[in-house]
């Protein structure tokens, strides 16, 4: 099975697997996409945690903000790439680079990084591109 997934059954498996994701690139600002999708992915039960190296401390709908990936306590899910398709690369870099990678990288609408991606498929761990959790979930009825 490619690690690069693109089809339905996948995606949903992903999806309902996943407990924990750490959103990088999160923003405080309500009208950003990545305030948005952390919204709801908190209103669907999902923990979220907020990766960005500026906001280090800080809350964003009151989960505290972590710098860096290497940063969050215990065991990620899924990351939720928020940056653009180069700097995607280096944020699955670091997601690789951790203890206990992620299960799925998933990288949101607009981005998409085949070299990054291939890294992480050949590591075992699943990437989504250019797609939107908040989209999906609605869309599969999860």
């Amino acid at each position: 099975m490619s690690q690069i997934v693109t089809a339905d059954t996948d995606i949903a498996r992903i999806l309902t697997a996943t407990k924990r994701i750490a959103l990088v690139g999160a923003s405080p600002k309500p009208d950003r996409p990545s305030h948005r999708v952390m919204a709801f992915l908190l209103s669907r039960g999902y923990e979220v945690v907020p990766v960005n190296p500026g906001l280090d401390g800080q809350e964003i709908l009151g989960q505290r903000v972590h710098a860096r990936l290497a940063d969050i306590p215990g065991r990620i899910d899924m990351v939720d790439v928020f940056r653009n398709a180069d700097a995607a690369g280096e944020t699955v870099d670091e997601s690789l680079a951790l203890a206990e990678p992620p299960r799925a990288i998933w990288m949101q609408l607009g981005v998409v990084n085949e070299p990054a991606a291939a890294r992480a498929a050949a590591r075992g761990v699943e990437v989504v591109m250019d797609r939107c959790p908040a989209i999906e979930i609605p869309r599969l009825h999860l």
